[in-house]
């Protein structure tokens, strides 16, 4: 065989598809999710909490509003915790039921679901859209053509409106939006995210989920026996074959299946489930809908296609929820009360202490003993509050700060020297423990702690 030959068997072009719009309770489902996600999306940079915008990522300030609580850079703890949730959650429901993700709330699956409807709003549906595809180019075929995509281009840009609407002021953004007063950095992101939701959600679409997503390339590693997976009912549908309504499929020797090839139009992917679970299988269910659909009419029993376990197939007990579920869900629910504790219970003031490196500790008189300790003081509060500092750890510590009362800005940062003096006879060699407390002075429960050492010399004198 020629290098040519291998090549063309390895490389093939892509064939354009048209998936078939199906009705039934999955695709209801999705269509529920769509719109639910698409408008927390658009509509929470619109919502307003406490005069400002409820939802904000406010980077030149290092301030992250989400409703009723900020956040700072001193909490990225949390974004990390986020993430290991939302990582462990994506385990739960694929050990569960495959690839739920994929199917009902993927970006890529949403946005692409909803270009579809706009395409098959402007073109029809999947019998007009492959006839357009075929036909020449005249005043019907440019005129459908060229509405669809005016509709998504400016989708496209809203959404990339909307996504930097998210760390700029949508209402500001807008505005100067319609002057042309865009900064650079406002006027890219804002074109990068619309063309690549308009590429991704326009031409790519499924080629996304082939090619380009790393989640079904390990998706089988959070299968087994006992996952709920889209799966045809061979046992049942085999042999299949096309025969008439009032036809007797036991005297003809066939199955349920009438091979309509409906599952395969509906795939977004163009897979044939007939042919067993593919990594190409979003879990989007309509290939469920269309068979339930020609099965109605034949006056079959639904389910030839249906979520089912491959124990369930061969005849074997199921077990949907099993150790590993039960693993994951305990994890999912002391992490996520951990989390939510966490945030109940964020400090109003941050506090960062370090000891002075260069000069460990000094002699303030023959019985003193004296360590100095720089301190970064963050009020996430906004309004101005003033601060006391206090030390405990070491009997007959205390701390001189100056001024003795600190006052620090909203949303301010402020660098103080304290110096810490012990008696000597109550300390003898380096690194004891020391704590010192950060108290609001107008309200005894905004505090903040943090430990250190208090250094001091040897018993011996070195």
């Amino acid at each position: 065989m020629s290098n040519q030959d291998q090549n063309q068997e390895m490389y093939a072009a892509r064939e354009k598809i048209h998936p078939r719009e199906v009705k039934g309770i999955f695709q209801n489902l999705r269509a529920l999710a769509v719109v639910a996600l698409l408008g927390i999306y658009y509509g929470l940079p619109w919502l307003r909490w406490d005069e400002r915008q409820a939802v904000l990522f406010d980077l030149p300030a290092r301030q992250f509003h989400i409703f009723g609580l900020t956040f700072w850079p001193q909490d990225f703890v949390f974004l990390a915790l986020l993430l290991i949730i939302a990582a462990l959650t994506l385990f739960f429901f694929t050990a569960i039921a495959g690839r739920l993700w994929c199917g009902y709330a993927c970006p890529q699956t949403v946005w692409t679901e909803l270009f579809m409807w706009i395409e098959r709003w402007t073109e029809g549906p999947r019998q007009k859209r492959i006839k357009l595809d075929k036909s020449p180019w005249n005043r019907q075929k440019i005129l459908r053509r060229g509405s669809k995509h005016i509709l998504w281009l400016l989708l496209g840009l809203w959404t990339g409106l909307t996504f930097v609407g998210y760390f700029t002021p949508i209402d500001e953004l807008l505005d100067r939006a319609s002057q042309f007063q865009l900064g650079p950095w406002e006027t890219f992101w804002s074109l990068f995210y619309g063309f690549a939701t308009w590429g991704n959600a326009g031409f790519l679409r499924e080629q996304v989920c082939i090619y380009m997503c790393p989640y079904a390339r390990f998706q089988s590693a959070m299968f087994d026996q006992n996952t709920l997976i889209i799966s045809y009912d061979e046992q049942r549908g085999e042999p299949r074959g096309g025969r008439s309504r009032n036809a007797n499929k036991e005297q003809l020797g066939l199955g349920d299946c009438i091979d309509c090839n409906l599952c395969v139009q509906a795939c977004p992917t163009g897979i044939d489930i007939r042919k067993g679970l593919q990594y190409e299988c979003i879990a989007c269910a309509a290939c469920i809908d269309a068979c339930n659909q020609v099965m109605d009419k034949m006056e079959y029993p639904r389910g030839l296609i249906r979520y089912t376990t491959e124990n369930a197939l061969e005849g074997k007990p199921s077990r949907v929820f099993r150790p590993r579920v039960f693993v994951y869900g305990f994890l999912l629910m002391v992490l996520m009360a951990g989390t939510g504790y966490g945030i109940a219970n964020l400090s109003e003031v941050n506090m960062e202490v370090l000891a002075d490196r260069n000069v460990l500790y000094r002699d303030v008189d023959f019985d003193t003993i004296e360590n100095v300790y720089s301190l970064r003081v963050l009020n996430k509060h906004d309004q101005t509050r003033r601060f006391q500092l206090e030390v405990s750890g070491i009997e007959g510590a205390r701390i001189i700060t100056r001024p003795e009362v600190i006052e620090i800005g909203p949303g301010d940062t402020d660098n103080i020297t304290a110096r810490i003096q012990v008696p000597r006879d109550q300390v003898a060699g380096p690194g004891n423990p020391v704590e010192l407390t950060l108290t609001a002075v107008d309200d005894p429960d905004v505090s903040t702690r943090s430990r250190s050492r208090f250094h001091a010399p040897n018993p011996d004198g070195r």
